[in-house]
Order: C-alpha cells, then sequence, then structure tokens
C-alpha cells in the first residue's frame, strides 16, 4: 500500500491506448448488457477460477515467503480464490434477482439505538448457518434510509433500462498486499455501475495477473476489462489518459494524494490553493491506524489464550501488511489481566511459522519504528525480524496515532476507566479523536460485560465509533472476507482530507448509502463454548494465523463455493475442527 502508482506520466504509450481503445469502443456495449448474461459470465469466470485455484494460492504463499509446508498459505487461499469465488455468487444470487429487488425480500432488517435501518446480510443461507455458525454480519444504512424505501436505495445504476445506458471507463489501481482486493474493484465497476475496467495491477504482486487473466477471460473476451502491468510511470499515464473517465485507488494516501494534487512540492501548492490536478472523480481505499479496543472483563484463563490468538491475527495475517490490521491496542491500565493478554500475544506471535517482511520497504518502516516508537518491546520470531511492540506515552508526539506503520508492528495506549461503559467511551473518544483513518476497528469484550453494559446500551455506545467495519470479537478484516459487506472508510471523508478514503466497494448487495458494517463472532470456540450455554458450532475460525488447518479449510471452502453440497460438509468440519 506504500508503493504510489504515478510520479510523472510517459509521453506515448501504444500499449494502454489500444487497451483504452478496445474499452472505449465496447463501454456502451458492456453497459446494456443483460442481467442473464453477466450471470453467464460469472458462471464462466467460476469455472475457470477453479482449477487454477491451488496454483494462486500455492504461488501467493511462495512469493510472500511463506514456509514450504506452512498452513499459513490458507491465507491465500481465503483472501484469494474463496474470496472471488464468493463474490461471484453474491452477485449472481443478485443480478439473477434484480427485477423488483426481490433479493432484499430475505433480507432481515431492524432498527438501531440510534434509529438507523440494519441490514442483515450474514447468515443469509442455510450453508451460512453452518459454516459460519454465531457469525453475523449487519450493515448499517445511512439516516433516511428506512425498510420501506431500501429498495429505492439500492443498485440505482440498474434503474435505468439497459437499452438506455451509456458507458464510461475506469482505471483501477492494484493493490498489492491482498490477492482478491483487484479483482473484487473491478467487478464493482463492471456489475455495480455498469463501467468497463483497466486493471492496472501493483508491481508487487503483479505475478497475479497470469491467475486473473485466465479466470476473469470470459469479461476480457467481452472487452470489458484489460489487466495490464507497470510501474508508477504507467499508472500516471493511465490516471492522465483522455479516455479514462474515473479512477478507484486501493493503496496509501499518499499515492492518492500524488494522483489528485500532484506529486512534491507541486501537490503541496495545489493541495494549498484547492487546486487538484486531477479533473476527474476518484473513489479510494486507504490505509488507517485501526485500532483493537479490549474491554475489561472476567476472562478465564482460556479466554486470555482464544483471545490473545485473535488480537494476534489482527496484527500479523499477511505478515502485518494489512490496510485494516491492528495498529493501536487499547488496554485498560488498571485490569489484572492486561499483562496476562500481553504476555500471551507475545506467546502466540512469537511461535508463528517465520515469514520475511515481503512488502517493500518494510525494513525501513521497522528501523524508523524501533528508533521512534517508545518502550519497544521485540517478539522474537527467530531467523525473521521481531515483531515491534511500541508503548503510546505523552512523549511519543502523536507520530504513531498518525501514521501508519504497514509491517509487522503495533503500539499499545493505556487508559485508566475501570468501569466497562466509561472505559469504552473514553477508547471511541480517543480512536476517533486521535487515531488516522476511519477504515475498521475492533472490540474485544465478554459476553457478560455485554450484559453488564446492557446490550442496547452497549449498541448505543459503539453508534459512536466512527469506522467502515466495526468487528465484535472477531477482525474488521472479515468484512472484507464477506463480499456480501460494502467495504470502504466511514462516510465523510473529502479530497483535501481523505484518510481511508471515499467509497465502498465490495459490495454485492449493491446497497447506494451503506455507512458502517458491524459483524461479531463467538466469545468462545467450539466445543468449549458449549460450557458456557452457546450453541454456535464455529471451531477455531480459519482466517486465525494459528490454525493449523488454514490450509485445507481455504481449499475446501473454495470448492464449497463453486458448488455446494452436504456431502462436502464432514470433511471441511473435520479440518476445521483438527486446526
Amino acid at each position: 500500500m506504500l508503493n504510489p502508482q504515478t510520479q510523472g506520466a510517459a509521453p506515448q504509450n501504444p500499449e494502454m491506448d489500444r487497451a483504452l481503445a478496445d474499452l472505449t469502443a465496447a463501454k456502451d456495449t458492456w453497459a446494456q448488457t443483460s442481467n442473464e448474461k453477466r450471470v453467464a459470465l460469472l458462471l464462466e469466470v467460476k469455472d475457470r477460477l477453479l482449477p487454477i485455484s491451488q496454483n494462486w494460492a500455492e504461488t501467493a504463499g511462495r512469493m510472500k515467503g511463506i514456509p514450504d509446508g506452512s498452513a499459513l498459505v490458507g491465507e491465500e487461499w481465503i483472501s484469494g480464490p474463496y474470496c472471488l469465488m464468493s463474490a461471484c455468487n453474491g452477485l449472481i444470487h443478485t443480478l439473477s434477482h434484480m427485477d423488483g429487488r426481490t433479493y432484499l425480500k430475505r433480507l432481515k432488517t431492524r432498527k438501531t439505538q440510534s434509529g438507523q435501518t440494519s441490514v442483515r446480510v450474514l447468515p443469509h443461507s442455510f450453508w451460512d448457518h453452518l459454516l459460519l455458525s454465531g457469525v453475523s454480519a449487519e450493515v448499517w444504512m445511512e439516516k433516511g434510509v428506512t425498510p420501506d424505501n431500501l429498495a429505492q436505495n439500492t443498485a440505482s445504476a440498474y434503474d435505468t433500462p439497459a437499452k438506455d445506458r451509456k458507458g464510461k471507463v475506469s482505471l483501477v489501481l492494484g493493490a498489492g498486499n491482498i490477492a482478491a482486493i483487484a479483482p473484487l474493484d473491478v467487478l464493482q465497476k463492471l456489475l455495480n455501475e455498469h463501467r468497463v475496467a483497466i486493471l492496472k495491477m501493483n508491481p508487487v504482486n503483479e505475478y497475479l495477473a497470469e491467475f486473473l487473466s485466465d479466470a476473469l477471460k470470459p469479461l476480457i473476451d467481452m472487452d470489458a476489462l484489460r489487466i495490464v502491468k507497470g510501474g508508477a510511470d504507467v499508472g500516471g499515464y493511465l490516471c492522465e489518459h483522455p479516455d479514462v473517465d474515473d479512477i478507484h485507488i486501493t493503496g496509501s494516501g499518499a499515492s492518492h494524494d500524488a494522483i489528485v494534487w500532484g506529486p512534491g512540492k507541486e501537490g503541496i501548492r495545489n493541495k494549498t490553493a484547492g487546486t487538484p490536478k486531477l479533473n476527474k472523480p476518484i473513489t479510494s481505499e486507504l490505509g488507517a491506524v485501526c485500532p483493537t479496543i479490549v474491554v475489561p472483563g472476567p476472562w478465564t484463563t482460556a479466554d486470555l489464550k482464544f483471545q490473545a490468538e485473535n488480537i494476534a491475527t489482527q496484527k500479523m495475517h499477511n505478515s502485518g501488511f494489512n490496510c485494516v490490521a491492528c495498529q493501536m491496542l487499547v488496554l485498560p491500565k488498571n485490569w489484572d489481566k492486561k499483562n496476562s493478554l500481553l504476555s500471551t500475544i507475545q506467546k502466540v506471535i512469537g511461535r508463528l511459522d517465520p515469514r520475511q517482511p515481503y512488502y517493500p520497504g518494510a525494513a525501513e518502516r521497522l528501523s524508523k519504528f524501533e528508533h521512534q516508537a517508545d518502550n519497544v518491546v521485540k517478539i522474537d520470531r527467530g531467523p525473521v525480524p521481531a515483531c515491534l511492540v511500541g508503548t503510546d506515552t505523552h512523549l511519543s508526539a502523536d507520530t504513531y496515532r498518525k501514521e501508519e506503520v504497514f509491517a509487522p508492528a503495533m503500539t499499545t495506549h493505556e487508559i485508566p476507566a475501570t468501569d466497562p461503559a466509561t472505559y469504552l467511551r473514553e477508547a471511541i473518544k480517543f480512536a476517533n479523536d486521535g487515531l488516522y483513518g476511519t477504515l475498521g476497528a475492533n472490540i474485544v469484550i465478554h459476553p457478560k460485560t455485554i450484559k453488564q453494559i446492557g446490550k442496547h446500551r452497549f449498541e448505543e455506545i459503539i453508534t459512536d465509533l466512527h469506522y467502515g467495519t466495526i468487528a465484535v470479537n472477531t477482525w474488521s478484516g472479515l468484512g472484507f472476507l464477506t463480499p456480501a459487506c460494502p467495504w470502504g472508510a466511514f462516510p465523510g471523508h473529502t479530497l483535501q482530507d481523505v484518510q481511508s478514503g471515499i467509497g465502498f466497494a465490495h459490495n454485492t448487495y449493491m446497497f447506494d448509502r451503506p455507512e458502517r458494517v458491524i459483524v461479531q463472532a463467538p466469545w468462545r470456540p467450539f466445543p468449549r463454548n458449549l460450557l458456557s450455554g452457546s450453541m454456535t458450532l464455529l471451531p477455531k475460525p480459519p482466517w486465525f494465523v494459528t490454525n493449523k488447518k488454514q490450509h485445507k479449510v481455504g481449499m475446501l471452502l473454495t470448492r464449497f463455493q463453486y458448488a455446494p453440497s452436504l456431502l462436502k460438509l464432514p470433511r471441511i468440519f473435520l479440518n476445521a475442527l483438527l486446526g
């Protein structure tokens, strides 16, 4: 995410010109393509994706330095082929029931404590109840959206009859870290917005172009998509090309601002004057200093271990190179279990399979963190660089409240309040007012503590937490891995102060006015949860970095998404329990 996509545009690039000419010639044809044809194309994509998915996941694992035989390759399954397969399924369902927006009728709605309309998107199907037992996701709509007018605020791009649509050309600047980001951004443009797309791969993971070109060939053959490679010069050329109507970038704020305002001193002058260099619309998903708020409560030793694995996942998934990775761990200063939790997190991270930080610039960012952060603790990881944990103090000069590390490093911040509700309010105020960005936030809280606060009061409190995805007892990254959930920053950022970006993507139900997503997961895994009366069947989640079978589960879930079947469930459940 720290790879600027634009510096100075090359004067000529015939390859890019030809790609854009093909797209421009086909843009109206694509916009007018019927829903039935689009469903058929997505089914073809699924057929092409399945046979290449294993090579895709294993190649990505090697390129990211995951040791041979490590279960961590499951990350590449789940955040790559599985996620794309799930998105295809979601879009097929939506397109198949587009007339009258009948797909909305099976989605449960309710009114939140803030008076907003919430739509439950997970669990949705019979399979969701089985495979993700106890996991839920709700989309909170902007104020003014009601159950009665939800259909009028959904998939509005489809209100125009197909024969009357006019197409446009979108540039998608792909992310270099998570494999599914680029294809999901492309599907957003093609299917949610009726636009053809040129996808410029990020040089960090341009090896994926081979797999994406194969899987998305039906869209390429329709001249609805072109996939190209290149560095900052190519990105700059495409951004300024007259055939490109709009841009979507997943990256850093620096990359975004270089596109919008210009590079270096020119960009500073333009931003100060409020005169953007870019004269076309841009949407974005950018980074953040994402918080994990630990609420004090009656945790057992087993709870400490499981939640330490949860928090370690939030930091160490993809070796720490996630825009939604935990960067600020907010802790109750006087909680008697604080030190035990910290030491358990350190043990969990220290025992993970070692992998080198693969993303460019990581060594420099880690070195800077080590020298600038306060009271840095090094978590030894054997032959690879240590994970660094600093302390947020009054001496920190706000550096790591405002600056995304994008590496295996995080900071802790302590709040003295002991009453859970008071503590949570103060932690939310700290996150809102003190931390850069609004992409994702996590709350780790014991069910008895929620009961103590009061369920309705708890929801009322978290209404004030202004993040695009809020995860309760899970990781906000689960919102990304669930394509039914809109993904993006909390609404309200501007080009002048873009922070985590503008707009939502990966929105298979095509909601027009989402405000945020709330994802929740069980406090305890199956079967230990049965002792506390919880009937959920979710064992250690497959996205946990500690799951010993995530590579098997990721493969099996991808194949299940291709063709769901009761016959496939026993093997999935067996590997899930062994994880």
